[in-house]
């Protein structure tokens, strides 16, 4: 599985934010992606080193619109902790 293919996007929130504190980034992954994948994938797309890699399924919730009811659709997420002194720019940004 290609790098790219694997880090489908990163997450950008209150609470991801707080992570960055601690090494901590997220990231919504592709659903079969493993963690030494994701682990690999970081490390080539931002050039850092991976201690740790933490996975959950984001399950979809319910929604309604007038008498039809839908379910969003379910992800993956991956919280990804780097090596002290590691950082990636990109959630720098925004902050």
């Amino acid at each position: 599985m290609d790098a790219r293919s694997v880090i489908v996007r990163p997450i950008i929130s209150e609470k991801s934010y707080a992570g960055i504190e601690h090494n901590r980034y997220t990231f919504e992954v592709d659903k079969g992606a493993k963690k030494p994948q994701i682990a690999d994938a970081v490390a080539e797309v931002f050039n850092v080193t991976v201690i740790k890699v933490n996975t959950m399924h984001v399950p979809g919730k319910t929604r309604r619109l007038r008498h039809s009811v839908g379910v969003t659709r379910s992800w993956k997420k991956a919280v990804v902790t780097l090596k002290e002194g590691d950082k990636i720019e990109f959630f720098e940004g925004g902050r």
